[in-house]
């Protein structure tokens, strides 16, 4: 976990520091955005349009993704690793034994 850590403080080096105040989180939030659709389009691409799936570009996709969400989440002064652990626990609550597609229909959260 300490390298998702590491990665959120390299990442930090790269961002606009001139965007403050609630344009930071709008700025952050919009590219998180921004950047997700361009996974979704590329995976449009192969799915539907007989690309072939190029891992490299889907890797690079990624990363912006990642830089957003990195940044997204220092901005609330929030380790990414905690994020992770987090998200694991809520995971282990609803999907004790693994996907279960019972499990998801009936779920409340």
């Amino acid at each position: 976990m300490k390298a998702f850590d590491q990665y959120q403080e390299d990442a930090k080096r790269t961002l606009n520091t001139e965007v403050s105040g609630n344009y930071k989180f709008a700025n952050l939030g919009m590219g998180l955005a921004g950047e997700a659709g361009e996974v979704c389009d590329y995976l449009k691409k192969v799915v539907f349009h007989g690309h072939n799936l190029d891992k490299d570009k889907l890797r690079d996709e990624l990363g912006d993704v990642l830089w957003y969400l990195a940044n997204l989440a220092a901005a609330i002064d929030v380790p990414l690793s905690e994020i992770a652990k987090q998200n694991v626990a809520k995971l282990k609550k609803r999907y004790p034994n693994g996907f279960e597609a019972s499990r998801s229909q009936k779920r409340d959260n």
